[in-house]
């Protein structure tokens, strides 16, 4: 009992010193050493998260580096007639401050399964290949391909500059409400082994493994 009145009194003292300014420093002192203190930390925090928002982070360990980003050097958004390339950040995340701190709270769970080695070999890949991509499209699907949207947009394409392919399915897509991801699942990555498309559409199903 003595031990939880003692700690009781350690909290009143510090509520204490906390609730008004101490008679060695002035509420100004205390205010421009707060604020600094709050840039500091803020300006740490950004920098930090910003280090592991780039390309050489992304694929620094050998899950990425030997699967997905091969695959991606052979696409579209690696190497095209512009010069504009999407690297992995641009993509798989987003631009929003809270909306990407969100999304690097999720990539803790990566951390874990590297820890695992969850997917440290191709074949451990390759059997994970479909649910992981799943677990993309599905996040995509719920943010109307947020980050697609960020270079890609309905509203700015002139149909008239693109195939006729092309245009037919881009005007079907805005009429029925579709995003990016309901038709272009492998513009960057292979698709899993389980997984068709119908080339009339682009639009591709998962099935059953016929082994």
């Amino acid at each position: 009992m003595s031990a939880y009145n003692n700690m009781k009194d350690k909290l009143r003292v510090i509520w204490k010193f906390l609730k008004k300014p101490t008679a060695k420093y002035s509420l100004g002192t205390l205010l421009v050493v707060g604020f600094i203190t709050g840039v500091i930390f803020w300006g740490g925090f950004n920098t930090a998260m910003e280090m592991t928002n780039n390309e050489e982070f992304c694929i620094s360990c050998h899950e990425m580096r030997d699967n997905v980003y091969e695959e991606y050097k052979d696409s579209v958004h690696y190497s095209n007639r512009t010069g504009v390339r999407a690297t992995c950040p641009d993509c798989h995340v987003p631009k929003e401050w809270v909306y990407k701190v969100v999304r690097k709270i999720k990539a803790t769970n990566e951390l874990w399964h590297k820890a695992l080695g969850t997917i440290d070999t191709p074949e451990k890949f390759e059997k994970k290949r479909l649910q992981l991509a799943r677990n993309v499209w599905k996040t995509m699907k719920e943010t109307d391909s947020r980050e697609c949207r960020n270079c890609h947009d309905y509203k700015s394409m002139d149909y008239s500059e693109q195939g006729r392919r092309s245009m037919n399915q881009h005007s079907k897509g805005l009429d029925k409400g579709k995003t990016c991801i309901d038709c272009h699942k492998g513009i960057a990555h292979s698709l899993p082994a389980m997984y068709e498309v119908d080339p009339s559409t682009a639009v591709g199903t998962a099935v059953h493994n016929k082994e």
